[in-house]
């Protein structure tokens, strides 16, 4: 039996661009290193197909044999997906189980705007039944963006549990990082509050942006980098330089994990 809910199936082309440009630059390594043809799961990806076309067109530029399968709880949403199969390109209906031929362990776990519908206290579960099914060496990428995909928060885990938090944005969108705030994953966006770490971090982005501001003339990616070169001073980040100029920046997750009530 498929585990899960149906979600609204909102989707369209290019959403998951950010989530997806990220993926390819730091999962590479480890889909370049797999023996086999990488594969990677597109879970819930909505009412239409194209979050799983584009995932697979992004993977193939880093491994030529990567392949995707899109995995769905709504059986009509998977009908009507069939017509985009090609080899590498398929649909299944299930859930959180993920069910996979031979029970195959995916090194990749796409999960956009999926348990953004869930009640925060589903969210370790849904983390381990994912974490339990990925191949070794294996990434889940869990998160929110918004409908055009200009603003986009997401957690990525291992076989272990979570890893880091990346945030990422069109940056003349942006009035100050605590926009992204309505973008948290379902597991942080109930703890931006006073006392939490996610939102001291997002305080603190603010002030990094508004002391940042003399930069604003040179363009909105030298702005977020400076204000980020400066949180690099207090927050544990995981990347550098050449992620701040694509408007991200990605922090362990240790640093923002909810405190226990």
């Amino acid at each position: 039996m498929a585990e899960g809910r149906v979600t609204r199936g909102t989707t369209g082309r290019n959403r998951l661009r950010r989530m997806d440009r990220w993926i390819a630059a730091v999962h590479a390594p480890a889909l370049r290193r797999a023996r086999a043809a990488p594969l990677a799961v597109d879970l819930g990806y909505g009412a239409a197909p194209w979050t799983a076309v584009e995932l697979l067109t992004r993977l193939r530029a880093v491994r030529a044999d990567a392949r995707v399968t899109g995995v769905e709880i709504a059986p009509e949403r998977v009908a009507a997906a069939l017509s985009h199969e090609r080899p590498g390109l398929r649909f299944v209906r299930g859930g959180f189980e993920l069910p996979l031929p031979g029970g195959e362990r995916p090194l990749l776990i796409r999960a956009a705007n999926v348990l953004r519908q869930y009640a925060e206290d589903e969210v370790p579960g849904a983390w381990a039944l994912l974490c339990a099914r990925l191949a070794p060496g294996g990434l889940l990428v869990e998160g929110t963006c918004d409908e055009v995909g200009r603003r986009h928060v997401w957690v990525a885990l291992g076989e272990g549990g979570p890893l880091t938090v990346t945030f990422a944005a069109r940056l003349g969108s942006l009035a100050a990082p605590s926009d992204l705030a309505e973008r948290l994953p379902k597991a942080l966006i109930h703890r931006n509050v006073p006392g939490e770490p996610v939102h001291a971090f997002l305080r603190d982005f603010d002030l990094a942006w508004a002391a940042a501001a003399p930069y604003g003339p040179l363009g909105a990616r030298q702005r977020w980098a400076h204000a980020v070169r400066a949180l690099a001073a207090d927050w544990p980040l995981a990347d550098g330089p050449r992620r701040w100029r694509q408007g991200e920046v990605t922090v362990r997750w240790e640093a923002l994990a909810p405190r226990r009530r």
